[in-house]
């Protein structure tokens, strides 16, 4: 059934016509969220010939001569391409690049907020591979980073793949890394807290597509003792003969249990859930959870776990919503992620500056470490200076800074 449109007002002009109810969420994208607004005067002729012709001439000469000087005389070094198919937005799925503007227009707006980084986002009318690479590749003068968004896997991670092998800026998937480096953040506070280290600690993680994947493979890199990813078919493991090229990989890097069956199946005795999927999970299989486990359903609107269940039997529970403590919110990550990366001028985003967001965001919490506080506040003005000052200095440290 086709959603119901409602306009915030009636601003038909019809005399007589009755009025509607009013949106507030239709109010506030009227006109769109976001507009492009200049840095430098235009009051007179002399400020004319500055901005634009004739002067403007000498920077684009000096531009042609010296290619590197357009990180500083122009915005490429702090603006970000915000790019997607419309093929995975948030919980709606596939709605095409046009009703995905809202969320890119969301995205851009959260980058200039959080970290003081300008973004544009750019929906493409195109679902090819091959064709969002070479459209990407095409606009990258344009833009000093490039975050990926909303796109479907497998597809996300081919793309970002042939991206990252073709440009010299950092290109980087939201949906992937984001969530993965705010996941970490928490659950090392949350082994602080509950005194274990990753490495004491098995996981169970809910969902193979980019998020999933992408999560598992992070986690094991930061030292978790073991991880297994399930799909709808249950445990990715190497028994299974219906696998894609992504989930072969996954298979052959985590469980190391040797777990197969169901996702309830492997929860049994677990230390950590982690649902990036939706579905729901049977309260019995949490509760067959080892003793202080930990429970992160960040499904939206509706988590895997409801949070009145999980807190019936773990010692830290995490949601993917606003209104629960402990929220997994990528904003934690990007902003400062994207601020540091240029900041340096970062060829690339590494797996060590991953890591250092992770760590810079897990630290920010500091003496405030309990039960509902593993993971700092999207509007804790600590964070995002936090995140791009590790990664800055680690890309340094890592020679793929460029300043």
């Amino acid at each position: 059934m086709a959603a119901e449109i409602v306009n915030p007002r009636n601003d038909s002009g019809t005399e007589g016509a009755p009025e509607e109810p009013f949106d507030p969420v239709f109010a506030l994208h009227r006109g769109g969220k976001m507009a492009v607004q200049a840095t430098v005067p235009v009051r007179n002729k002399d400020d004319l010939s500055l901005a634009y012709t004739p002067g403007v001439a000498k920077v684009c000469t000096a531009i042609a001569e010296q290619p590197e000087l357009v990180n500083d005389y122009t915005w490429k070094s702090n603006v970000v391409a915000v790019v997607t198919d419309g093929t995975a937005v948030l919980g709606l799925g596939d709605i095409g690049p046009e009703a995905s503007l809202p969320v890119m227009e969301g995205k851009a707006i959260l980058f200039k907020n959080f970290g003081g980084v300008d973004a544009v986002p750019i929906a493409l009318a195109t679902t090819d591979t091959d064709e969002i690479v070479e459209t990407v590749v095409r606009l990258a003068p344009s833009f000093g980073g490039v975050n990926l968004e909303d796109i479907s896997a497998p597809r996300c991670f081919e793309i970002e793949r042939k991206l990252q092998e073709r440009l010299d800026i950092p290109v980087f998937h939201d949906d992937q890394h984001g969530t993965a480096i705010v996941t970490l953040a928490a659950l090392r506070n949350a082994a602080k807290l509950t005194g274990r280290t990753l490495g004491d600690l098995r996981g169970v993680i809910s969902g193979a597509g980019a998020a999933g994947v992408a999560i598992a493979k992070f986690l094991l890199e930061a030292g978790l003792g073991d991880v297994a990813v399930a799909d709808r078919k249950g445990i990715v493991s190497r028994d299974r003969e219906d696998l894609t090229d992504v989930k072969r990989e996954i298979a052959e890097l985590t469980n190391k249990a040797g777990l197969s069956g169901s996702l309830e199946s492997a929860l049994a005795g677990a230390d950590v859930f982690i649902g990036v999927s939706g579905g729901t999970v049977p309260e019995a299989a949490v509760a067959s959870m080892a003793p202080n486990a930990f429970v992160f359903a960040m499904a939206n609107p509706n988590p895997e776990v409801h949070p009145d269940v999980a807190h019936k039997y773990a010692a830290v529970v995490a949601t993917g919503r606003s209104d629960y403590p402990n929220q997994i919110n990528n904003v934690l990550a990007f902003p400062g992620i994207f601020a540091g990366a240029l900041q340096v001028r970062a060829s690339r985003i590494t797996e060590g500056m991953k890591i250092a967001a992770a760590n810079a965001i897990a630290d920010v919490v500091g003496d405030q470490l309990a039960a509902d506080c593993v993971i700092p506040s999207p509007f804790d003005e600590r964070v995002a200076p936090a995140v791009a000052a590790a990664v800055a200095a680690t890309a340094r440290a890592e020679g793929v800074a460029r300043r």
